[in-house]
């Protein structure tokens, strides 16, 4: 299976300064991946090489099998990108704005007026389509760059805190509009809320001073983080001895209770220790 997005290694340095240390995740296609942090974390320096507008120190980046460095153009095309700090033009009207934005994407011309009329009814914007850019809400203006990231029909959906400055409904309204959009597209959500992340994402990859700290789902996450109590069954066949030797390499996990069932040569393991006390094991494919 080919990875949506694939960042191993991913490293960036401003002289002295180490924005990412060697970061790597994954994002499966259709999945809608938060990526939370702190401000300053090294989220928005992530997503911006992501999208080939920095380039990194060191360290590798694929969108759909595509390295970002080496073919940039293409997977620009293939990526639909919501900066923190959105840059529209107010003068245009919101129609206006997406038939240039449509023509500026390469959108064949036949498939411009009705890719238009579908995004403007994916993202709820047929009441003010006439209207100015410059005389819409914040919640408004939020919706057309929306609109603008998938009229070119990106695989993968790139947003850098796309709820910021937003009033209560308007929040909701851009989570409910995200959650439809990930039936059908790969997202990766930058915030540093963690309700949002819960309410919206499938996994969650949290990082911290430049570096990944936790990958897993929202679920999991807050269990680990209120330390819930936890219980993990494992059955291993094979020789006793071998056995045996494996579990002598267990260390540091209290409450571990080993039954042995010798006829059949298996062994279940019964482990009940609160979750941030597993050890996790590194992520592969």
């Amino acid at each position: 299976m080919t990875l949506a997005i694939d960042v191993q290694q991913l490293t960036k340095r401003y002289d002295a300064v180490t924005a990412l240390d060697r970061i790597s995740f994954q994002v499966k296609p259709g999945e809608i991946m938060g990526f939370l942090g702190p401000n300053g974390a090294g989220k928005t320096t992530t997503l911006r090489i992501l999208t080939g507008l920095l380039a990194p120190s060191s360290g590798s980046v694929r969108i759909n099998g595509l390295d970002v460095e080496r073919r940039s153009l293409e997977v620009r095309r293939q990526i639909g990108y919501l900066p923190e700090n959105v840059s529209l033009y107010p003068e245009l009207r919101v129609q206006e704005y997406l038939a240039f934005r449509a023509s500026i994407k390469d959108v064949p011309r036949p498939e411009r007026r009705p890719r238009m009329e579908e995004v403007l009814e994916h993202c709820a914007l047929q009441d003010v389509r006439r209207k100015l850019i410059g005389r819409l809400s914040k919640g408004y203006r939020q919706r057309v760059a929306l609109a603008d990231c998938l009229i070119g029909k990106p695989s993968v959906l790139i947003l850098d805190e796309p709820t910021v400055g937003l009033d209560p409904h308007q929040i909701r309204q851009t989570r409910e509009l995200i959650q439809r959009l990930g039936h059908s597209t790969t997202i990766l959500l930058s915030t540093h809320i963690l309700p949002e992340v819960e309410m919206i994402c499938d996994r969650v990859t949290i990082i911290n001073k430049g570096q990944i700290i936790a990958v897993d789902t929202p679920h999991n996450l807050r269990r680990r983080l209120t330390g819930t109590q936890q219980m993990v069954q494992v059955e291993l066949r094979g020789p006793e001895a071998v056995i045996d030797q494996a579990l002598a390499q267990l260390k540091g996990i209290p409450n571990l209770q080993a039954d042995v069932r010798v006829p059949l040569e298996e062994v279940f393991i019964h482990l009940t220790t609160k979750e941030e006390e597993v050890p996790q094991a590194a992520p592969h494919e």
